[in-house]
């Protein structure tokens, strides 16, 4: 499909399918695209599709090209004679032969890493992988439908939501685990020791995020053997997101000017240092195979974080859009690039993402100057003056007409993105309906407790009968974020 125009002021809802109410692409997709549609949003952004490896984190994931099995479990018995199918195995052979054997051999190994296999299919043995291949073909085979179902459901879905006039928004983590088929068939293009092990990892450092950093432990990538074969896996792992997606979020995009490499033996971020990359190159690399040199690449630069005058200088050059997110723009810096003074057309706008808390959340943990300050740059009344002030309650801003400050600060985050200079604008769902902590995502530098909210059609159902559908649209149309369907 065409690069969509990202000159075009749109809104859109940040919505993983994990959190819709079945947890999977079944008929609650429709309902959903259907729902955006009769609210004027014009853009679903999702979360990484792929099958995490443990836990339930999408950004450490088997495959970077695989889905997650889990997100359709009502799959048709297996037809390998369906031409269709043949085409997908044909088409998807550079990687679902090697993701298929591996989920395979870790089944065969008690689930260990590979890194722990035998190393007669550690370092992949021709001989031993073609008998395995052929004492599992039927495993295999069942695991190739599925991954064909998967995707054959989720090409219906790009269907629909173009038919709506949305756009697919997905995300593609920079890194990749070091238990996946890619780093187990494709060695040569990591960073890891003659055992296959390895000696520095990926992470950042301390920011606002976590005092010490995140160590998110993959292998970083071999720049010099990817560059000997004009980035190939990159190129080939590019032009599958966009076969799924209109437009993709580059995560830890600042990794593509440099990396913090972290000493594997060390157990927090704090102790790293920054290596250059060649994400110019590789950017150009990729442009070139788009065969369209003319267009503008359809990414999203996920610039958070540690971000110096070369990030923005790389991102600028492939005219990227970064992000800017209203939760970090309280502070006392003038120039911080996430106050919506500072916001431009070319950021993509959040009140928050999936690492941060809900907007309400947020804000009902600050500390009471805090949220003075908050208030005070939202034009809205300090906590010592709310206990009587009676225009409060009939501030139309509160979806429930309550008088809780959180959810007159909610719904002032909310315009303050959808009128921004920004030409995309995207809100958590958990923010269209104020919810408080309990609906957070995730909170990076944690191991329990993420990944698992999902949202219930009741939630949507009740607030349709006090208009607050019809009051969002209202919200876009103002915002002049509606999307027609000559557009």
């Amino acid at each position: 499909m065409p690069t969509p125009d990202l000159q075009l002021r749109r809104a859109g809802i940040l919505l993983h399918p994990t959190s819709l109410p079945s947890g999977q692409l079944d008929s609650d997709v429709e309902r959903w695209l259907n729902i955006l549609f009769d609210t004027g949003f014009s853009i679903w952004q999702v979360l990484p599709l792929g099958e995490p490896q443990a836990g339930l984190s999408p950004y450490q994931c088997s495959s970077a090209f695989a889905f997650n099995p889990l997100l359709l479990t009502d799959i048709p018995a297996s037809n390998e004679s369906d031409n269709d199918f043949i085409a997908f195995c044909n088409n998807q052979e550079y990687w679902l032969d090697d993701y298929v054997l591996f989920k395979v051999l870790k089944q065969h190994f008690n689930d260990s890493a590979w890194i722990d296999w035998p190393d007669q299919w550690k370092f992949r043995d021709p001989a031993v992988l073609q008998d395995s291949a052929q004492l599992y073909k039927e495993t295999l085979l069942e695991l190739k439908w599925q991954q064909y179902q998967l995707h054959k459901r989720w090409q219906e879905i790009r269907v629909k939501a173009s038919e709506l006039n949305i756009l697919l928004f997905g995300d593609m983590p920079i890194y990749i685990g070091h238990d996946s088929a890619d780093v187990w068939a494709h060695r040569e293009l990591f960073l890891l020791d003659s055992s296959g092990k390895m000696e520095v990892v990926s992470g950042v450092p301390p920011d606002y995020f976590s005092d010490t950093g995140q160590r998110w432990g993959n292998p970083h990538y071999d720049w010099e053997a990817m560059h000997k074969d004009d980035y190939a896996w990159w190129i080939k792992r590019i032009h599958h997101h966009l076969e799924l997606f209109d437009l993709v979020r580059i995560d830890h995009f600042r990794g593509l000017e440099a990396a913090w490499m972290i000493d594997a033996s060390c157990e927090t971020a704090v102790d790293g240092h920054w290596q250059k990359i060649p994400g110019d190159e590789l950017l150009s690399a990729i442009k070139m195979s788009l065969k369209d040199n003319n267009s503008q690449l359809p990414f999203v630069a996920e610039d958070l974080g540690v971000i110096t005058p070369e990030v923005t200088a790389l991102r600028k050059k492939y005219h990227l859009p970064g992000m800017s997110i209203l939760q970090f723009g309280f502070d006392e810096f003038e120039d911080n690039p996430h106050k919506p003074q500072n916001i431009e057309e070319d950021n993509v706008v959040y009140t928050g993402t999936h690492d941060n808390d809900t907007t309400k959340g947020w804000f009902n943990k600050l500390e009471d100057d805090v949220k003075n300050h908050v208030l005070r740059t939202l034009d809205l009344p300090e906590l010592d003056e709310h206990e009587n002030d009676d225009t409060l309650a009939d501030h139309q801003g509160c979806w429930d007409n309550s008088t809780e400050v959180a959810d007159l600060v909610v719904e002032k985050m909310v315009d303050n993105a959808m009128f921004s200079r920004a030409n995309i604008c995207i809100i958590p769902i958990q923010d269209c309906f104020h919810l408080d902590s309990n609906a957070r995502m995730n909170t990076p530098g944690t191991n329990t407790g993420n990944w698992q909210w999902q949202f219930q059609w009741s939630l949507i159902e009740h607030n349709k009968d006090n208009r607050h559908i019809e009051k969002i649209r209202l919200r876009n149309q103002k915002a002049d974020r509606l999307i027609k369907p000559t557009d």
